[in-house]
Order: C-alpha cells, then sequence, then structure tokens
C-alpha cells in the first residue's frame, strides 16, 4: 500500500514543468465538470379529477344561489348572466363542504377540501412513478388565497413521511401564475443542488373563499372559479434522463406590482358590510394585454427564430424612424414557428380570445385551454397542466415538440415556462381526460341559458 510520505517524495521528484503538464489539465477536468450545465426534466405529472358528487351543473347553480339565503335577487341574477357567459360546461366542480345548504365555509372544511385534493394527486403521481416519498429532495406548494397553519407544505410531510431535511417552501398570495413560479423555483433549486428531486404542487381552495356580499367585483370568483389541482415531479437526476418526458428550456417572470392599476386589478379587501371578498377589476384584459407585450418581449429573443426577430425589429424601425407620421403596426412574431403547443391559463373565455387574436393562433392552438375552461372552469394555478394533460390525451404531443405554458395572477403578473418533449408520451396512460377524450373538442357556445 502506498503511504502518504511516498506520494509527497514522488511529488518533490518530478520536476516543475511536469508537475505543471500533471496539475493543469486534472484542475482543467475539474472545473469543466463542475460548470457543465444542469439539465432539469419533468418526469411526470398528475391533475385532480374531482369526484361526481361535487359536480355543478348550471341548474344546480342557480338552484343553490337562490334559496341559499346568502345573496339578493339581483346577486343571483348578476351570478346567472356572468355563468351564462362564462364558457363553462356541465361538467365543472367546486369543493363538497360548498354543496352544502348553506355552503360550509368553515376552516375545517378548508382543511379536509385540501387533504382530499392535494393527498390524492400526489399519491396518484408517486404510484405511476415508482418514486419513494423518501428520495424527494425539495417540496414546493402554491395555494394563493389559503395558507393556514401549520403549513401545506408541512401536511404533505407529515402525511407521506417526506425526510426531515427536505427543503419546503409554501407559496401564497401570487395569484393564477404561481403554478409558473414554482416551476421557476424547482428549476433554480434544481441546479443548485445538483442530482435532486422535486415535488410541485399546484392548486387553490375555494371553500373559505366563497364570496356572500353583493359586490359585484367580488361575486365574479364564484361564477369563475373551480376545484382543481396538479402535481409534478422535476428532477436534476442523470439517471432520469431516459424516464422523463420533458426538458425545461425557459422560465420568464413578469410582474408590474410597481403600476397601481395592475396592482389593484386583483384584489383581497372587504366590502361594505365587512365581508371579505377578491375583487377582479374591469381593466383586467388591458393589464393582461400589457404584463404579456412586457413577457414576450424577453420571451422571444431566446425562442424564436432570427428570421421572425428580424422581421419584428425592421417594423419597429420603419414606425419609429422611417415612416414616423403613419400607422403602420408593429409586426406580431410567428410563435408557431417556435411552439408546436399552447397551454394559455384558462382564467376566462375573453383572456383565451385576446391572446388567440394578439398572437395569432388559430382554433387548434387554443382548442387545450377553451376545453379545459369548458370541462374544468378556471382551476387557477393548476388550470396549464389541465391543457397539457388534455394535449398528451389527444396523442398530439411528439418528441422534439416545443410547449409553451402562459399564465396570469394577481399583482399584475405574466409568467411564461418553455418545455421541450424528449421522449415518446403515450396517450393511452390513464390521466384526468381519458374519461372523456373521445368527447372533446366540444361545441362550446358563446351563451347558454340557465333556466
Amino acid at each position: 500500500m502506498i503511504k502518504f510520505l511516498d506520494i509527497i517524495e514522488f511529488m518533490l521528484s518530478i520536476t516543475h514543468l511536469h508537475f505543471l503538464t500533471i496539475i493543469i489539465p486534472i484542475a482543467a477536468a475539474i472545473y469543466l465538470i463542475s460548470r457543465r450545465r444542469c439539465t432539469v426534466y419533468l418526469l411526470d405529472f398528475e391533475c385532480y379529477r374531482p369526484p361526481d358528487n361535487c359536480r355543478l351543473p348550471m341548474s344546480m347553480f342557480r338552484e343553490h344561489t337562490t334559496i341559499s339565503g346568502s345573496f339578493d335577487s339581483k346577486s343571483v341574477e348578476f351570478q346567472i348572466k356572468i355563468l351564462e357567459k362564462s364558457g363553462f360546461g356541465q361538467e365543472t366542480h367546486i369543493s363538497l363542504p360548498l354543496t352544502e345548504l348553506p355552503a360550509n365555509t368553515s376552516l375545517l372544511s378548508t382543511l379536509d377540501e385540501a387533504e382530499t385534493i392535494i393527498l390524492s394527486i400526489i399519491r396518484d403521481l408517486l404510484e405511476k412513478t415508482h418514486i419513494d416519498p423518501k428520495t424527494i429532495d425539495i417540496l414546493i406548494l402554491n395555494s394563493s388565497m389559503f395558507s393556514p397553519t401549520p403549513s401545506l407544505t408541512s401536511m404533505i410531510i407529515n402525511k407521506f413521511q417526506l425526510r426531515s431535511n427536505v427543503k419546503s417552501f409554501n407559496l401564497s398570495g401570487m395569484g393564477c401564475s404561481a403554478g409558473v413560479i414554482s416551476v421557476g423555483l424547482a428549476g433554480d433549486l434544481l441546479k443548485v443542488h445538483r442530482n435532486s428531486l422535486a415535488l410541485l404542487v399546484s392548486t387553490e381552495m375555494l371553500t373559505l373563499n366563497w364570496y356572500t356580499g353583493k359586490n359585484r367585483s367580488m361575486l365574479l370568483t364564484n361564477c369563475i372559479f373551480r376545484t382543481g389541482g396538479a402535481a409534478i415531479l422535476m428532477s436534476s437526476r442523470n439517471q432520469d434522463k431516459n424516464k422523463a418526458k420533458y426538458e425545461l428550456q425557459h422560465v420568464v417572470r413578469t410582474n408590474n406590482a410597481c403600476n397601481d392599476r395592475s396592482y389593484t386589478c386583483v384584489f383581497q379587501d372587504t366590502d361594505l358590510e365587512g365581508k371579505v371578498g377578491v375583487s377582479l377589476s374591469k381593466d383586467i384584459l388591458h393589464v393582461a394585454g400589457d404584463s404579456l407585450k412586457m413577457n414576450i418581449a424577453t420571451l422571444g429573443p431566446m425562442v424564436l427564430p432570427f428570421s421572425e426577430q428580424f422581421r419584428y425589429g425592421l417594423s419597429i424601425i420603419r414606425r419609429k424612424i422611417l415612416r414616423p407620421a403613419t400607422n403602420t403596426g408593429i409586426y406580431v412574431p410567428n410563435f408557431k414557428q417556435a411552439f408546436e403547443h399552447f397551454c394559455i391559463h384558462a382564467g376566462g373565455r375573453s383572456v383565451i380570445q385576446a391572446i388567440e387574436e394578439k398572437l395569432g393562433l388559430n382554433e387548434e392552438d387554443v382548442e387545450a385551454s377553451k376545453m379545459t375552461l369548458y370541462r374544468f372552469g378556471n382551476t387557477s394555478s393548476s388550470s396549464i397542466w389541465y391543457e397539457l394533460c388534455y394535449i398528451e390525451a389527444k396523442g398530439r404531443v411528439k418528441k422534439g415538440d416545443r410547449i409553451w405554458q402562459i399564465a396570469f395572477g394577481s399583482g399584475f403578473k405574466c409568467n411564461s415556462a418553455v418545455w421541450k418533449c424528449i421522449s415518446d408520451v403515450r396517450s393511452q396512460v390513464e390521466n384526468a381526460w381519458m374519461d372523456r377524450i373521445h368527447l372533446y373538442p366540444a361545441d362550446v357556445p358563446d351563451a347558454i341559458k340557465i333556466d
């Protein structure tokens, strides 16, 4: 066995030049290994499929709001009017406590809702991927409107017996775009803590946030938000490359909270009767449009081919320098040259239509978003995962395809995540859409008359 002193004697015996020729390559190799690009993968994800006894058909919504005693006649008719034009079908769901008369909005009921949704999707995801909870290194959960003590991440750690040194993060108050924020946070952490596994949960609790006042801007939330949730497994482990579905390419976040108009666009407050609710401003579409422009101005150079960037730049020069007196429009880049699939947050029919027009997309490009809104409603931060789930169930995702997830949220924020498919995604795998996928795309009327 070579002793330590023998090694020292050998090092001293070699010339200075020989020493450098040995050490420099070794040091260079160590440096290159430490600086090599860390790839972040998406192994799989699971979306919550609510039970049938939580279904909220249009007629049931009218019946409950009418006889619950919580709303006056004007508030009932306003909510019905909004719902008729919402783009919802007859299969959206609410939490079980809200199906009671009167609605049970207690803290205990909300905790039951959280356990039902969160634990079931995590359990299904771990079973599908054959992942031992003990191997999870990072845990991130985003729930904007419900953040109890102990935290929801602590609940997960307790129920699944995660390791004591798991890095857990509980995000709240960040709106419907928090799902992309969680992806960005997980991506950064996985790059720093290499060879790690991250579990993400995106959801929203409805029970404690059911509004029973008369403020119309707050009543909107009763009409557009529905039960949902998604669990996602991300990894920076080299061993997961061959079984991963997607590779994370980019995350671009835009937060316009410095602008007062944006900051108050989605705002939790009390009404004149002291009842708590979340008001949605009439400016929300304009604010969302401005935030989208800022977001794609950053994302565009990362993903668009040079030809599209050149045409965009040329149109700006033509407008501002060469022909400033004309009404020549700015060229809108063709993002279909950068992406095969679009997952636009299902915040509402008008939101989807506005982005469809601004980006020059066609019906198939926004089909996943419209069908998610039609079947599941606005499930907040998890909607972009229901949309990707829809595209997978249709068998449309092929190896090499690029997916753009766009989400909007309070603040006001517009966030984007870009994924690249790195394996063949099997459409026959059981997911939240497989029991109904043959019925879609469905014909969504402009308005539904609720009797």
